[in-house]
């Protein structure tokens, strides 16, 4: 049985460290090319100054590239997250967001990586923003992926 979005979504809102840390998953396309995270200020997620823990905002974007590839390139590619660095830019007093968006200029980049067995180290870059559009922090990905 494939896994649908709407399924991966309700099962992700059920995992422990997204629910320990207020993070929601508000959307995941049909065709797992893009994906919606929220993350809402509560009194259990704020640091000592009363803005977002830095963990929490680290974690909201932790899963969800190498989930989004695994779906769209299929049982044939090893895909996996290799490094992850985040750059806090501004303070987060409010709700904020990421969004996570994949084209088809990037699968078919990733399908010639890999073509011939090779390991491709692509790397995405994540905006965390608030209610109001500003950056509070991004987050650069590199992924392993590897044709099977």
């Amino acid at each position: 049985m494939k896994l649908k979005a709407k399924t991966l979504r309700k099962l992700l809102n059920f995992w422990p460290p997204f629910i320990g840390a207020g993070i929601k998953v508000n959307t995941i396309s049909d065709d797992f090319s893009y994906a919606k995270v929220e993350l809402k200020l509560r009194w259990y997620n704020r640091n000592y100054v009363r803005t977002h823990y830095g963990g929490s905002l680290f974690s909201m974007t932790d899963p969800f590239y190498m989930l989004l590839l695994l779906k769209k390139l299929g049982k044939d590619y090893i895909v996996w997250d290799k490094a992850a660095e985040i750059n806090y830019i501004a303070p987060g007093k409010t709700h904020v967001y990421a969004e996570f968006q994949l084209d088809q200029n990037t699968i078919e980049t990733i399908k010639q990586k890999t073509a011939n067995g090779e390991k491709y180290y692509p790397q995405f870059t994540i905006r965390i923003y608030d209610t109001k559009g500003e950056t509070v922090a991004t987050v650069t990905k590199t992924l392993y992926i590897k044709r099977k």
